[in-house]
């Protein structure tokens, strides 16, 4: 499926929203347990989805077949990843956790050519994931690959949680197919996700933790919660149905780039060479994966055997 302007502007929305995510993620362990982080986050976000869909008229989907998808979308997309990455940064740094996020295109890719007859795997896609993938790693820094020998369980937990995103984008066609918007969409999953986790919570963590929060741990929660979880789950399924779950999924080559980029405008970081040399990779990757330009040249070299 081919990316229009507008999907590649989405596409960039939604790595800023979940680029800045693993800072949020870092800040707000300082005061909370990872199921209770997990749990607040879904929590909110499927409140501040409910309020923007009944404002915007949307219309509460009806069937239990509806809500069991919902449900599943939910553990797939949500609740999986959502725990084993959070558990996972326990141990682990959040560049390690980037890489390694960074293998979710590459198992959409092979999800998406299992399960859905219109996204085939193809020469552009196989040499645009090598690239994105690489710049990912020169990116972040090669160095941070000597940490894959430490902590092996928790670096597992990130490479589930890529599958577990991979097996929801592929799932998640289904949404958009039935004619569901996508806030719903969104609303429902985050919402199914929000009834188990906490209910979990609710009988098995200390509740008084809540009175001990501090502000910027509540700061990163809410901001967690409505952008980085409500807005980017409606992009995500706008993307989903218009450009399929191997582009989507390139999101997670953009979000290191993102977050370089953050620190330029926000730290006052500079731009290192490797910096440039990953950015340079990943931009190779995505002309790749897109497959214009191996469209132009197999067009003009069909033009010209005409011609001839």
């Amino acid at each position: 499926m081919k990316m229009s302007t507008y999907d590649w502007l989405m596409l960039l929305a939604l790595s800023g929203l979940w680029g800045c995510s693993y800072f949020l993620v870092e800040i707000a362990l300082q005061g909370l347990s990872v199921m209770t982080l997990v749990a607040m986050r879904v929590l909110l976000a499927a409140l501040a989805l409910w309020v923007f869909a009944l404002v915007t008229g949307a219309t509460l989907p009806r069937g239990i077949h509806i809500w069991s998808s919902f449900l599943l979308m939910g553990l797939l997309n949500n609740i999986i990843p959502f725990t084993l990455i959070v558990w996972g940064q326990t141990t682990i740094s959040s560049s390690l956790a980037a890489i390694l996020t960074a293998t979710t295109p590459l198992f959409a890719v092979l999800v998406a050519a299992a399960w859905l007859r219109d996204e085939p795997v193809s020469k552009g896609k196989v040499i645009g994931l090598i690239l994105g993938f690489a710049g990912v790693i020169v990116m972040i820094g090669p160095e941070v690959i000597n940490e894959l020998g430490d902590h092996a369980l928790a670096q597992i937990a990130v490479v589930l949680a890529s599958l577990s995103y991979a097996l929801a984008g592929a799932y998640g066609r289904r949404f958009s197919a039935l004619g569901i918007k996508p806030v719903v969409s969104a609303a429902g999953q985050v919402s199914m996700s929000a009834l188990l986790l906490v209910s979990f919570v609710v009988f098995t963590e200390d509740l008084g933790v809540f009175l001990e929060i501090e502000g910027k741990v509540w700061s990163a929660i809410a901001v967690l919660a409505i952008f980085s979880t409500s807005v980017a789950y409606v992009l995500y399924f706008r993307i989903l149905a218009s450009a399929g779950v191997t582009n989507l999924m390139l999101v997670t080559f953009l979000m290191p780039v993102t977050a370089i980029f953050l620190g330029i405008a926000v730290l006052d970081e500079q731009l290192g060479a490797t910096e440039s040399v990953g950015m340079l990779l990943i931009s190779f990757a995505l002309v790749a994966i897109d497959g214009r330009i191996f469209s132009f040249f197999a067009d003009k070299k069909n033009g010209s055997q005409h011609a001839a």
